[in-house]
């Protein structure tokens, strides 16, 4: 298809989608992949009204996205989307929702520095707080224990590059800048809309080798998108984990399905208990303190206790204390190293992970980062 690169073009391509998809439960129609990247270009490029930007990603939603659809939509981010390769072989890229976490304290925002700890290199990325849960976010926790948020994708390559550091949060405003100026828009949608599901294969820094994606979800239907997508997207693998509140973190009370594929393998799942790997917990996950509880909207939400809280668990752990974030980065990180090919086994891995968290090399990957940081 041929890039729109006038307002009209995409006005009139938008109002030709509008009246496909957006025509009630029995009569809307589906629209090509070409249709659908277009379509979202023309809401990236700002060519066409946000009210009908709006229509478009609910009319979408509504109908239910074919797989055309959605890989149509992740081909426009893609475009749009500022990728550097990082001087190292092989990169990990994290991808947790970016709505965040309502029910838990994160662990998930520490997991890149365990990796780098582990010897591989790894990056998370995220948005400061998007609808509809406005949960925990990655940026939030990072920031509250003194790592840097905003660095250019440049910069974090560096950071990743780093031996001494091998890790870094890439924030959607410095990566995609034109996506990242929707998130007001996606507040007012109140619902889940495709970006939400095509961000996740958006990788804003590679590896020169290989590049792997590690998600999660909830619904049964998503691991099969989320692999289309990443194949999509040139990931070298993927690994997607049943984790709590659809992100990479699985729960520890009962075994989880983890998804993957591995270079040109099919989508394959396994099954693993956690107390196989030595973990007995009453408790899923690290509760969020009563004390600060988070609320549905924004305005009224305790963001900062409840990001200083998981910050402190969280630098706690990867200075080898013991606590309750301890099993679940434990269990997150072996599965990484398992699915590519560190370990023939999560068991194995497990080991090797709790290692290098007794060892406390995991908080100096993440203190360094903190150097050279931007104002």
């Amino acid at each position: 298809m041929t890039l729109l690169t006038e307002p009209a073009d995409a006005q009139a391509l938008m109002h030709s989608i509008l009246q496909r998809i957006a025509t009630g439960p029995e009569m809307s129609k589906s629209i090509s992949e070409a249709d659908a990247r277009g379509g979202m270009r023309a809401v990236l490029d700002a060519h066409v009204d946000p009210v009908q930007a709006g229509i478009f990603l609910i009319a979408l939603r509504m109908k239910r996205e074919t797989e055309e659809e959605t890989l149509g939509v992740l081909q426009a981010l893609l475009e749009v989307a500022n990728t550097v390769t990082a001087h190292v072989d092989e990169l990990l890229v994290m991808s947790d929702p970016y709505d965040g976490c309502k029910r838990m304290l994160p662990a998930s925002p520490f997991l890149p520095a365990l990796l780098a700890a582990c010897g591989v290199p790894a990056i998370t990325h995220g948005i400061e707080t998007l609808g509809p849960k406005f949960g925990l976010t990655a940026r939030q926790v990072l920031r509250a224990a003194g790592q840097p948020v905003g660095l250019s994708v440049s910069e974090a390559a560096e950071k990743v590059a780093d031996p001494g550091i091998g890790w870094a949060y890439v924030d959607q405003s410095s990566y995609a800048p034109l996506l990242h100026a929707l998130a007001q828009l996606r507040n007012l949608i109140v619902k889940r809309s495709v970006l939400n599901t095509a961000e996740i294969a958006i990788a804003p820094i590679r590896g020169r080798r290989k590049t792997h994606l590690i998600t999660g979800y909830v619904h049964k239907n998503y691991p099969r998108i989320y692999a289309l997508l990443a194949r999509a997207a040139r990931f070298d693998s993927a690994l997607i984990v049943k984790g709590l509140e659809g992100g990479v973190i699985p729960s520890l009370q009962k075994p989880v399905r983890v998804f993957a594929y591995r270079e040109q393998t099919e989508l394959e799942s396994i099954e693993v208990d956690p107390a196989s790997l030595g973990s007995h917990h009453t408790e899923r996950a690290a509760r969020a303190p009563h004390a600060a509880p988070m609320a549905s909207k924004p305005a009224t939400a305790d963001p900062k206790s409840l990001a200083r809280a998981a910050a402190d668990r969280g630098m706690e752990t990867l200075d080898g204390k013991p606590g309750p974030m301890r099993d679940p980065l434990a269990f997150g990180a072996a599965l990484c190293l398992w699915h590519i090919g560190r370990h023939a086994s999560v068991s194995d891995a497990v080991e090797e992970v709790h290692a290098v968290l007794t060892s406390g090399a995991a908080l100096r990957h993440l203190t360094r980062a903190q150097s050279r940081q931007p104002g």
